[in-house]
Parts: structure tokens; sequence; C-alpha cells
């Protein structure tokens, strides 16, 4: 025994595709069937298979949900039939070879059929033969046929359509690009699906067709061969030749029924995915109370009518009443709860009047998801977003210096369904797709070998990424790439758009809370700035400013240390602003540079630092309106290149201006080089020494 499994465990059995040579080993066989003689024992277990087929096929269609799920049919209805007109071959040749010798010359099936299903009557065979005939022939192939032909016209003609509105939903973000290829492959399947069954019916027909002159044929060639050769009488050779010539009809006939019948079911399934054949019939054959109650009724007149068996007809009537009840009952209660609601719909009170308590405020914070990522935000889901969101919000507050507004969560339809977006007091800031259950696989540079997925940017910084399944997250990480789950794609996005717009989120109730905040633990702090010297709005005024340009307001006693003293000279927030930077410089310094003393920036040429100098000095030079528009172009494209020229050599774009400059400069670069950050020379640290990289405006 081990050494037959060792056997049949070889590396070239194993190596063998068996699925890909069954369909070429099965085609030889049925060629050998129709040339080659069989012996009786070998057609008995070829028709017993041809039954056992049959059968197979036939509860295959009826627990088929949908008739792609069986889209092989045209090919296995073709293959069935070959099958059983090369068993006819096989069959005719023993029957007329060797029928004289007995009525097991061709094997016990057909001596069986021959005997016990028509009692061993051939003029009863020759019937039940032409009525399975015309049962096969003319209702069930032609029906299906007809149904096939009619369906794929049908599923043609509405392909367009169909295309169509596959479009839309896409255009639309109800479904995504996989969804719109997998509906637009069904659609071609199920054509040429039925484009294929309205051939394949064809095949049952010729088969009932070849059935009926491959008796008559055997018929006469079985008598005409048992009396003229071998000497048979004629009652003997018609016993003989026709019960073997019918029993083998029959053998034949009865599994190309069933297939004939699979096919019919095949064709004529219609309703949803979710139901096989056989519930699908009883939901709606026994579903109506009514229908089931009148035919009781029926039933009963008949039963009592004299004469009539009474004893089946009120039987079936009792058993149709007692399901007419069951499923009225059924339905009062699944009604109840319907019923119910609309009583209380009807007894509400009518829709009051519109008042201030239907405006609602406007979240300073918002975040819209698709349907898709909702498991990412719900909370009886422990969505892993919400924890992030948390997160951010605790590290924004120890990193800026106050706390930003909380994060207000919804659902949009109108979404795509793995879209998010950003709002801030109500305006989209950022926006980008997530797909929950994969991977973000992020190039952070230098990365050459691509890696299997969906390209795409990072949505945070712009980064060359794509979207890859999670089994393939080592191999990426091997190759170089950073890769993250979906909720901290959208958490990353989410905490960018916070720091970028800090400023923005810094009201005066936030501003209220922070001066609330610092009153706690240094009570005379601000008694003396807010309100007596400045008001509140200038101090908000004052710390979006230095928000705006990347700077956090964790030291605020040294701000409001420096507005006390400012504040009694000026209150004008700009002239605050400066002079607190120059106080924050050591902050300022860090921020940009780290740790080190050494501050590589980037320098304005002599030449034109003189120009623009002079060019400020000219009543609104402070919006750079007196500078000519090819300067400024000049400016803004040099201080872009600047930047990037920094950000190579690893080093933080920084410009270098005097103080004067600094503002005018920072409104005339904020979207020329957005990272490109302005300090004034006030702004740098005594302790520092000042190394100029590049020089901007230079020849």
């Amino acid at each position: 025994m081990n050494s037959l499994a060792a056997a049949f465990d070889h590396p070239f059995l194993r190596a063998v595709p068996w699925r890909q040579l069954a369909l070429p080993i099965l085609a030889f066989l049925v060629l050998a069937m129709m040339v080659l003689p069989l012996p009786p024992f070998l057609l008995d277990v070829l028709f017993t298979f041809n039954i056992a087929i049959s059968l197979i096929v036939l509860m295959v269609a009826v627990y088929t949900r949908r008739p792609l799920d069986f889209a092989a049919f045209p090919t296995v209805l073709l293959l069935t039939t070959l099958m059983r007109l090369s068993l006819n071959v096989a069959s005719t040749r023993a029957v007329l070879t060797d029928g004289h010798t007995g009525p097991d010359a061709a094997g016990k099936v057909i001596e069986s059929f021959g005997h016990f299903v028509i009692g061993g009557s051939f003029a009863v065979g020759i019937i039940v033969f032409s009525i399975l005939v015309v049962i096969n022939f003319v209702v069930i192939t032609k029906g299906a046929g007809r149904i096939a032909e009619v369906a794929a016209r049908f599923t043609l003609d509405a392909m367009p359509g169909k295309q169509m509105a596959i479009d839309a939903d896409l255009n639309a973000g109800i479904i995504d690009d996989k969804e719109a290829k997998r509906r637009r492959e069904e659609i071609s399947q199920e054509a040429d699906f039925y484009g294929a069954m309205d051939g394949a019916s064809k095949y049952v027909r010729g088969d009932a067709i070849a059935g009926i002159l491959i008796l008559f044929i055997n018929m006469i060639g079985g008598l005409a061969i048992g009396m003229l050769t071998h000497g048979l009488a004629v009652e003997q050779a018609v016993e003989t030749y026709v019960l073997l010539t019918i029993g083998d009809g029959l053998v034949a006939l009865i599994p190309g029924l069933v297939i004939s019948i699979a096919a019919g079911l095949i064709v004529s399934r219609v309703g949803k995915d979710g139901d096989d054949l056989g519930g699908q019939v009883a939901k709606q054959l026994f579903s109506m109370p009514r229908a089931l109650g009148i035919t009781a009724a029926i039933l009963g007149i008949l039963g009592v009518i004299p004469g009539m068996p009474w004893f089946v007809f009120l039987l079936f009537s009792a058993i149709a009443g007692f399901m007419a009840w069951t499923l009225h009952q059924k339905n009062q209660v699944a009604a109840a709860p319907a019923q119910s609601a609309e009583r209380a719909a009807a007894d509400a009170p009518p829709p009051q009047e519109a008042s201030w308590d239907d405006v609602v405020p406007l979240d300073v914070l918002g975040l819209e998801v698709g349907y898709r990522l909702i498991p990412l935000v719900d909370q009886a889901q422990d969505g892993e977003l919400l924890k992030r969101i948390k997160a951010i919000r605790k590290k924004f507050a120890q990193e800026i210096g106050f706390l930003p507004p909380p994060v207000h969560i919804r659902d949009n339809l109108e979404l795509k369904p793995s879209q998010y977006r950003v709002l801030l007091k109500g305006v989209v800031v950022g926006e980008g797709e997530a797909f929950n259950g994969m991977m973000l696989a992020i190039n952070p540079g230098g990365v050459t070998q691509p890696v299997p997925g969906t390209a795409t940017k990072d949505p945070a910084f712009g980064l060359p990424a794509v979207w890859i399944e999670p089994r393939t997250r080592d191999a990426a990480q091997v190759l170089g790439y950073t890769v993250v789950d979906c909720a901290t794609v959208v958490a990353t996005h989410i905490n960018h758009l916070l720091a970028s717009n800090a400023g923005a989120l810094l009201g005066r109730q936030e501003t209220q809370a922070l001066i609330d905040h610092v009153a706690k633990h240094a009570p005379k702090l601000l008694d003396d700035l807010v309100p007596k010297l400045i008001p509140l709005s200038t101090l908000q005024r004052v710390l979006q400013n230095l928000l705006d340009e990347g700077l956090h307001i964790r030291d605020l006693r040294s701000i409001v240390e420096t507005l006390a003293d400012v504040a009694q000279r000026s209150t004008d927030p700009n002239e605050l602003t400066a002079h607190v930077r120059a106080a924050l410089r050591a902050s300022i310094a860090q921020t940009l540079f780290g740790s080190t003393r050494e501050l590589s920036v980037v320098a304005l040429d002599p030449e034109l630092e003189k120009v623009l100098v002079q060019s400020m000095g000219n009543g609104t030079g402070a919006e750079g309106a007196a500078i000519e528009p090819g300067l400024v172009d000049l400016i803004q494209r040099g201080a872009a290149a600047a930047s990037q020229r920094q950000e190579d050599m690893g080093l933080a774009p920084t410009l270098l201006v005097p103080d004067r400059l600094r503002v005018p400069l920072v409104r005339l670069l904020r979207r020329a080089a957005p990272r490109l950050r302005v300090i004034g020379h006030a702004e740098v640290p005594e302790t520092s020494q000042i190394r100029v990289s590049t020089v901007l405006g230079g020849a």
C-alpha cells in the first residue's frame, strides 16, 4: 500500500495538469466508443455513468442561483450529447452483432429497460418511446431553445443601455473602477452565455431526431440480420431485436430528457441571486393565503359531489386550508409593527413653525467620509481613525500650544465610496481617497522597483505611492517603501492640514480658553495686558500671525511679556508680531535649523535688496504694489528655485532679509515658494553664525 501511494505521489504525476487533460481524454473516449467494439459489462458501466452525469447536471441546474453560475452548461450539453450518441453507436453494434445470442447481448442495463420499464412488450415500448420523444423534442427542447433565442436577442439589445448605466454609476462615485470592470465582464458573459445556449439547444433537438432514426434503423436492421443471417423466425427476431432496440433507445433517451429539463431550468431561471430555484418557487407559489384558501374551497366542493373520490379531495382541501390559515396569521404578525408605525405617524402632532433652533451652527472642523470608510469612524465597531484623531488633537495641543476644535465626523453619500474630505468652517481644505483594508506603500525617494497595486500619491505630502494588498506589505518594505494602513493615511493627512491651518483654527473662543488656561497657572500674567493695554482681538491676531508662519505659541509667557512692554507704544498687530518674533528668535532658530548654531540661509543680492528697500519706501510698498511686475516675477521664480536648492542640499529653506522687508516678502512669496521661511536680521540669535549658501537675485 505504501509503495502504491508513493507511486501515485511521483513528481511527474503531480506535475500533470489533469484538469486540462480531462476534455481531450473525454473527446478521445467518445471517438473510441464509436469505432471500437465494447463488451457488455463496459456498456453497462458507461450507460450508468451517462445516467449519473445527467442527474448531476439536473441537480446543479436546480440549485444554481444565476445562469452565469453554470456558464459551462453549453459545453456540458455538447459533451453529454456526444456521449449519448457514441453510446448509441456502440450499443447498436452490440445489438446487431450479438443480439441473436440473447436479451443480455448489449448488457444488463439495456435488458432491464427492455423488460422492466416497458413490461417486455415492444408495442408498449414503442408507445412510451414515442411519448418521451414528443415530450423532449416538441415541448421541452423547443421551449428552452425559444427562451434562449429571445434571451440572447434581448441581452444583446440591452448591452448599450447597461454599459451606459455602469458608466453613470462610475461617474457618480456609486461604484469604483473594479466594480465597473466586474459588471462589464458580467454583461459580456451573460450575452455570450445566452448566445451559446441558443446554439446548444440545437444539440438536444438533433439528439432527439437522431434517437428516432437510430430506433427505426436498429429495428429494421436487427430484424433483417436476425432472419436473413442467423435464420431466426419472425416472432423470435421481433422479440429479441425489437425489445433490445427499444431498451437501447430508452437508455439513451431518458438521460437526454433529464439534460433537456436542466437546459429549460437554466434558461428560464429568473430571480434574485440569493434564491435557488426551489426557494424561489416555494416562496412565490405558496405565499398568497387567498389563493390557497380559494383552492381549498374548490377542492372541498368537489369532494362532496357524489361519485367523486371524497377522501383524496378533502385531504388536499384540508392541507391547502391549513396552509392558507398559517400564512394569514404570519402576515398579520408581520404587518403589526407597520400598522403601529402608521398609527403613531397619524397621531403625531403637526410640524411646528421654523425657529432659531433650526439654525445649526457651522462646525469649525469637519470630516466627511464615503460609506466604505464608515467602519474606520464607527464607535460601535471601535473605529481605528477615531483613536488616531484623538491622538492628533492631543499632539497638536502639545506641539502648537492650544487645543484645536473637535473634529465632527459624518458620512456623505455624495462622495465616492472610499473618498474623504476635511472641512474648515464649511470649506474643503483637503480631500483624498483611502481604501479600507489595503495598505499605502509610499516611495520616500530612491525606490525604482515597482510594486503591484494601484498607483496614486500620498494625500498629505504628494509623494508617489501605491495602494497594495496587505499580503505584499513585507515585500514592499524590503524594496524600500514606507507602508502604512488606511487609518494612518487619513490621520496623517488630517494632522498635516491642522498644522497648515493652525492660524485659522485659533478663534476668539480658543484664545479666551487659552487665556483662562494660563490664568490657572499664572493668574497675574495677563491681568495687565488684556484688556487694559490691548483687546482680546489684537492678542488673537498676533498669535494667528505667528501660527500662519509655522511657529508655535507654547511660550505664551514670553509672548505676553513682550506685548506688555511694547503695547504702551503701539497696538498695531503687525508691529507687535515683529517684536514678539524678535523675542522668540531662539525658538525660531531651533524650529528652523535645529540645535546647530550655524544657520545656512538664502540671502538677497545687495543690488536687489537696495531696489526693494527703495520700493518699500514708496508708501504702498508694504503690499509690494510699487515693485515692477517683471521684478516681482523674477523674485518669485528665484525664490522657488533657491528654496528647492536648499532642500536638495538637506538644508531648511530660509530667506534672511532686512527687518523692514520681511513682512512684504512673506506676502509676496507665500504662493510662489510656500515652504520658504522668511526671517529678519533681528530674529537671528546672538550666539548663532550665519552662512549664506544661496544668493537670491545674483548673477
